[in-house]
């Protein structure tokens, strides 16, 4: 029997997530929720009926999983509590500060509803978490790097287009070579972050906008720029359109540990994502921790969970026995 999966939202996110359940036979998009016109939003699963958002209290019999697609640090925070007493949901709450704050609400509401809600699934936070904690654990005595890029940052992007006279932006994170090169060598070394990563920004300015003031306002924006070395281009809204269209991502996740009785051996543990879309991988691995929810929920387990607590075998299609064989 198929896993009914509902999505509520459907930007970039959403397309990428109905794409993934086309590629598992164990999965069916039976509905879409939107607060726009129904009828505006065209979808590529025929099967499939979209809603308006004040359809989701009446549909809770016919979708086993909800996948939330809002925007991660504005809707999310409120819209994963609320619906959690509904349905089973996945989220991909990306604000990592916030995640212990945002775990909290969605449990007591999740408990509430007898629901089963996996927060932050992605690849950062998610994947690259995941790794982190594996490596940890296997290399207590040693250090965690993370580097990120070379890739587009939505949210600098977003911070860029906020600045008076500004049409469009796209901005790349950009690992430092050197810095990879130190971490991989297993010296430890102590990381600014302006040492880890650069920025690189695309911007189009708005007729008569002074070039020199929002080259100065990004590059001294606190929280986003201030503290990296930043170079930014000017150009024209064909070039972005043409050059800067897409959004890719990816980064690495770096252990350097040493054991033995005079801690003589380094060893290097490394995980590295090169993503030509950033949106439909992290949609990829939102999808595969639907099944574990509709798994998790038909054991009558309740509350919020991370993908630190979902074991392997939840994501896949494939039966125990199957695993065991083929990837043992």
């Amino acid at each position: 029997m198929s896993i009914r999966i509902g999505i509520f939202g459907y930007g970039n996110l959403g397309r990428g997530v109905e794409n993934a359940i086309k590629q598992n036979d164990d999965m069916e998009l039976v509905a879409v929720f939107t607060r726009r016109d129904p009828s505006s939003l065209k979808i590529n699963t025929p099967t499939a009926k979209v809603y308006n958002a004040n359809m989701l209290s009446e549909m809770t019999d016919k979708i086993d999983v909800m996948i939330l697609c809002g925007g991660s640090a504005t809707d999310l925070p409120k819209q994963t509590p609320e619906l959690a007493r509904l349905y089973n949901v996945v989220d991909s709450f990306d604000t990592h500060a916030k995640i212990p704050e945002h775990f909290e609400n969605v449990d007591k509401s999740a408990k509430e509803g007898a629901k089963v809600a996996l927060i932050s699934v992605g690849w950062d936070p998610g994947m690259f978490s995941l790794n982190r904690m594996y490596a940890g654990a296997i290399l207590p005595n040693g250090k965690d790097y993370t580097f990120w890029g070379k890739g587009v940052s939505q949210g600098h992007s977003d911070a860029i287009r906020r600045i008076d006279g500004v049409l469009d932006a796209k901005q790349y994170t950009i690992p430092v070579d050197a810095a990879l090169d130190a971490v991989r060598s297993g010296s430890n070394p102590e990381l600014t972050a302006r040492q880890k990563h650069t920025r690189e920004c695309f911007v189009v300015l708005k007729d008569g906008a002074d070039k020199e003031k929002i080259e100065a306002e990004i590059k001294n924006m606190p929280n986003y720029f201030a503290d990296y070395d930043t170079t930014v281009h000017f150009i024209s809204k064909q070039e972005l359109d043409r050059d800067h269209a897409g959004i890719p991502h990816g980064g690495f996740v770096i252990r350097s540990g040493v054991t033995g009785a005079n801690l003589e051996h380094k060893h290097i543990i490394e995980y590295s994502l090169k993503l030509d879309s950033n949106p439909e991988f992290t949609a990829s691995v939102i999808v595969a921790y639907a099944r574990a929810a509709a798994r998790l929920s038909k054991e009558g387990v309740c509350g919020c969970k991370t993908v630190l607590d979902v074991p392997p075998s939840y994501l896949s299609s494939k039966d125990g026995a199957t695993l065991r064989k083929e990837l043992l």
